[in-house]
């Protein structure tokens, strides 16, 4: 036997013998191989994480966090609830911000089929768990509530659709000691934990944020600021790089817990088992 054989054989027996479990080569289903995926789907694995997002503005933030952070929280979860990650949908439903420089929408006529269609595909590949994580809220969470149901019903397959900033709000309440916003403190600070690249505190200042309206108070296309508070005078960012971070490890905790709490109830009923 090759010295290098002999390393690889050693390395997984000692992995097995200290009770480690067997990994794929990568959580990513873009990265696998046809045949590795073959031997993990899904008899050893059953869940893949599906990260739906949009592209919108978001203050000093990237259009694109509404993906960027479903993907993190997916990527971090995946070894956590032994699930692969599917490609991030990153076009969605995007709203009263479209107008904004660099923001898109697609409308709820090609979304919602298309959606279907995702879905459908990861259970017909052997998923039997399908976990939208999803990064934006409006219309594009009903959509995919419904398709999701729809889904689940029609394939036999358990369904669940998270929304992490509102799954997360009471962390939120925790870490920063106020409510945030759409591009508000947490968000900001969630893409500031996961790439500071991506968030431009010089170009920062509060005159960028606006408290949303009261229900029925008044409504503008496009609404005139791209960060959202969700309560006046709470949520506007600060640049805070240990709580950014301590907000992303407590979001990741609670996203997982929601997701293997739930597999496992569904397990223990024996739903579509």
């Amino acid at each position: 036997m090759r010295k290098s054989a002999v390393a690889c054989w050693f390395a997984l027996s000692c992995g097995l013998l200290h009770g480690q479990q067997p990994q794929p080569s990568t959580r990513q289903m873009s990265e696998i191989n046809w045949m590795e995926f073959r031997e993990w789907v899904p008899s050893r694995i059953e869940t893949v994480l599906l990260p739906a997002g949009t592209l919108e503005a978001h203050g000093v933030a990237n259009n694109g966090a509404d993906s960027t952070a479903p993907a993190a929280i997916a990527r971090e979860m995946a070894p956590r609830v032994n699930a692969l990650v599917a490609p991030v949908i990153p076009y969605g439903v995007t709203g009263s911000l479209d107008a904004f420089p660099g923001g898109l929408t697609i409308s709820e006529a090609a979304y919602r089929p298309y959606v279907r269609e995702v879905l459908a595909g990861l259970a017909r590949a052997g998923f039997r768990n399908i976990i939208v994580v999803n990064g934006h809220g409006g219309p594009q969470t009903a959509i995919l509530n419904e398709v999701a149901e729809q889904v689940g019903r029609e394939c036999r397959v358990r369904t669940l659709v998270a929304n992490w900033w509102a799954h997360c709000s009471d962390v939120t309440l925790k870490i920063f000691g106020e409510d945030g916003g759409h591009a508000g403190w947490n968000e900001t600070a969630f893409i500031q934990a996961v790439d500071r690249r991506l968030v431009h505190p010089e170009r920062y200042h509060d005159g960028l944020a606006a408290p949303r309206a009261e229900e029925g108070a008044w409504s503008a296309y496009p609404f005139p600021s791209s960060i959202i508070l969700y309560r006046p005078g709470q949520g506007y960012v600060k640049f805070d790089q240990s709580k950014a971070e301590a907000y992303f490890r407590a979001v990741v905790d609670k996203m997982t817990a929601l997701v293997a709490g739930t597999i496992a109830k569904w397990d223990k009923a024996g739903i579509f088992r």
